[in-house]
């Protein structure tokens, strides 16, 4: 029989440490099952600590082993260290609530984020590609055909929806558990550039952006909604591995300009999210044309049709094109989504919304 992941979890849960266990204490990263062999990381939380643990390897190591159908393990012992303050940036304090912190252990498959009924994440293999423009669009124009849309900007290194969403109140914590979302263009959002100066930066690695991304999920006080769509960040990192293996995801939307480049970097988006086993909803065209405002005349600056095209051989659903406008980018910088309008462009949007209600997946 072969061993899972929650088997190794569960074998790890009884190996006893100063403080609990290395499960409960939340020692265990990077835990990987191939066939027989089974790798896993014992992060601690200083290397003095490291060293006392070395018996605590061994026996994990053993107990691993012992497990029916393992043949080889591999366990490393690794620790934080203090970080030089210049190079790390400290969580952001939201009252007594800081975001940013070690993932909670998690049991189980993938959960529901209560109240929530639909999650949809949007995402790409590059940057660039307009991403974080259709995330806050497409929750504009859900909500104004009468969903309940929440929007999550789960990009932490380059959040960009409170400028495209035009908030930039604080959020509040009255109890120091639960955070309080903001609310812009009829759509309930929350993003880690909410608690940060403009041009401050996140500097963390992925235990820190795991964590966050956990609070936001877990922490926010959602409410009732039928959709929440995460704006996720470029490529496939910690950010899209925690979020597709801990959250129930309805699916995934990838975003892609037609051009050859940027398909290469969708075509591995659309890899990990099968590996993840989170179903792909569709593709969107972005950038897909542009109209000279003057003369008419419209142009494919990046090529056009290159998505459809890899839908129809993926067998995957074509969401629609949408095209490139200044007129876009002005009411992104602005703080006022173009969906939120009426015209062309809000149009596009608002038949991209059409398309997925009517499939029953917003």
């Amino acid at each position: 029989m072969a061993v899972s992941r929650d088997d190794v979890l569960a074998v790890l849960a009884r190996v006893q440490v100063p403080g609990g266990t290395l499960v409960s204490r939340d020692l265990v990263r990077a835990v990987m099952v191939d066939g027989g062999t089974v790798r896993f990381v014992i992060e601690a939380p200083t290397p003095a600590e490291a060293r006392d643990l070395a018996p605590a390897q061994v026996a994990a190591e053993m107990a691993v082993k012992a497990l029916p159908g393992v043949t080889d393990v591999q366990a490393v012992m690794t620790a934080h260290g203090p970080a030089p303050k210049a190079a790390t940036a400290a969580p952001p304090n939201l009252g007594p609530v800081k975001i940013g912190q070690h993932p909670t252990p998690h049991q189980g498959g993938p959960a529901r984020i209560a109240g929530v009924d639909r999650i949809i994440a949007i995402g790409s293999g590059k940057g660039g590609v307009g991403k974080s423009t259709v995330s806050s669009n497409l929750a504009v124009a859900l909500a104004k055909q009468g969903r309940r849309v929440g929007l999550l900007d789960a990009d932490i290194y380059g959040p960009s929806q409170p400028r495209m969403m035009g908030v930039n109140k604080r959020p509040a914590s009255p109890d120091g558990k639960i955070i309080e979302p903001l609310h812009a263009h009829g759509v309930t959002m929350m993003s880690i550039g909410l608690m940060l100066k403009e041009d401050e930066a996140v500097i963390w690695r992925g235990p820190m952006l795991m964590g966050a991304l956990q609070q936001l999920l877990g922490q926010v006080a959602w409410g009732e909604l039928d959709v929440l769509i995460i704006d996720l960040p470029p490529g496939t990192g910690d950010i899209q591995l925690t979020l597709c293996q801990r959250t129930h995801l309805t699916g995934a939307i990838v975003v892609s300009t037609p051009q050859d480049v940027a398909l290469l970097d969708a075509r591995k988006a659309l890899d990990m999210f099968a590996k993840l086993k989170t179903p792909v909803l569709g593709l969107i065209e972005n950038m897909s044309t542009y109209i000279c405002p003057n003369c008419g005349h419209e142009e494919h600056l990046f090529g056009h049709g290159g998505v459809a095209a890899e839908a129809r051989r993926l067998d995957l659903p074509f969401l629609g094109e949408l095209p490139l406008s200044i007129d876009v980018r002005l009411a992104g910088d602005a703080g006022t989504p173009i969906a939120v309008g009426d015209g062309p462009h809000a149009e596009a949007y608002a038949r991209l919304a059409q398309r997925l209600i009517a499939g029953g997946v917003a």
